[in-house]
């Protein structure tokens, strides 16, 4: 398939984006990166392509104008595939339309990067085929804005605790989160994984699965 990742923002994705090449090139795909998003607005351009991936951070003053937000979900809408990784596209509500939530400025948060295990709850879901239970190194997210029409296939269970969060004491409760979702958005297949902060977490051999899995999902 053809695939292009929109990349760049104020994430550690100078680490993450090699991977991601390596390894979708690796599952015999064509990859095409971009730091710039105004591919987007080509409608041209972006009709080369079977599926769009983020692997980006898009706000303030990098965040999409409306012509881009408009190509992409219209690229979406008309049947085309997206894979959204991490806080990517879920920042703005344009963007947490398409994917049924995430990441949320206002209200979100997480204890600081570490270990911790994801649980696979659906394993006949298509997007973990192939993957059982596993222990990565990451950002487990919290109080994520969150579509209760999401198919929901992993998960992760904080333990309760007080974190620094923006430079104050801040109590985060002990829940289950999910981490991975598919929905529709028009005719179009959208896969979503809160996974992915850095190049060590691209690493994770199970998560660099969960990601080929989405591809293949997307574009079927």
């Amino acid at each position: 398939m053809r695939l292009l990742i929109i990349s760049g923002g104020s994430h550690p994705y100078e680490e993450s984006t090699p991977v991601l090449e390596r390894f979708l090139k690796n599952g015999a795909h064509e990859v095409n990166i971009e730091w710039d998003t105004k591919v987007l607005s080509d409608d041209n351009e972006m009709s080369k392509y079977d599926a769009l991936v983020f692997n980006t951070l898009r706000d303030k003053d990098t965040a999409l104008n409306h012509a881009e937000k408009t190509g992409m979900k219209n690229f979406i809408k008309q049947g085309k595939g997206f894979v959204c990784i991490h806080i990517s596209g879920c920042v703005s509500a344009v963007e947490r339309e398409i994917t049924g939530g995430g990441w949320d400025r206002d209200v979100s948060f997480h204890p600081p990067f570490g270990s911790f295990t994801v649980n696979v709850i659906n394993s006949q879901h298509p997007g973990v085929l192939g993957v059982s239970d596993f222990v990565t190194n990451d950002e487990l997210y919290m109080g994520i804005e969150y579509s209760d029409d999401n198919d929901v296939f992993m998960t992760a269970d904080s333990e309760q605790g007080t974190h620094d969060w923006k430079g104050e004491a801040m109590f985060m409760p002990a829940e289950t989160f999910p981490l991975g979702w598919t929905r529709k958005y028009g005719d179009g297949r959208v896969f979503v994984t809160l996974l992915g902060h850095n190049g060590l977490s691209f690493e994770t051999q199970e998560f660099q699965q969960i990601i080929l899995n989405g591809v293949d999902w997307v574009t079927d």
